[in-house]
């Protein structure tokens, strides 16, 4: 059974944005390719349990297995060495991407306090779209209980055949976007 967004991408969004931006084929239509979901966690250099808690956190949210990243360069001013783990990330894709997608503007996003939309300045000159949480907690997965600290993310949505920003922000948009 695919996911409900990618029905409603097949069926409802593809002929909404060839109407819209007059695109022929509806193989040029702009898609999600690919969502990383990052998690940073400087503090880790110290104790290693918090990465490691941080990549349990994100397996949970997101359903696939992080992997850990290590800094590329030595930086003395954050004690930093090259080879140290210093984050996890995940790259999402076809149905795991648009169940998280589905959760992330669904049930995530309307958890966020006093939240009034996400900001439409966040799109790079190829229409990709960047988001930062600052809260772990608002994903259902996560239990309150078991936090040890909270901890924020990088979400960045990485979207295909987009022309121009307008065209990245009207697929966000009909995928239920909240922009403010």
């Amino acid at each position: 059974m695919s996911p409900r967004l990618l029905e409603k991408y097949r069926t409802e969004i593809i002929p909404q944005m060839q109407q819209k931006f007059s695109i022929k084929n509806k193989f040029a239509v702009p898609r999600l390719e690919k969502i990383v979901v990052n998690i940073g966690a400087g503090e880790a250099i110290t104790d290693i349990k918090i990465l490691e808690k941080c990549m349990e956190e994100l397996a949970a949210i997101t359903g696939q297995k992080p992997v850990m990243r290590r800094a590329k360069k030595a930086i003395a001013n954050f004690k930093i060495r090259k080879g140290l783990p210093i984050g996890c990330k995940v790259t999402l894709r076809r149905k795991i991407m648009y169940e998280f997608l589905d959760r992330l503007v669904n049930v995530a996003l309307p958890r966020v306090r006093d939240f009034r939309g996400v900001s439409c300045d966040s799109f790079d000159q190829a229409g990709n779209y960047s988001l930062g949480l600052n809260d772990q907690m608002i994903f259902p997965e996560i239990e309150y209980d078991r936090i040890s600290r909270v901890q924020g993310m990088d979400i960045t949505l990485v979207i295909k055949n987009a022309k121009s920003k307008e065209h990245a922000q009207e697929l966000l948009k009909l995928f239920g976007m909240p922009f403010k």
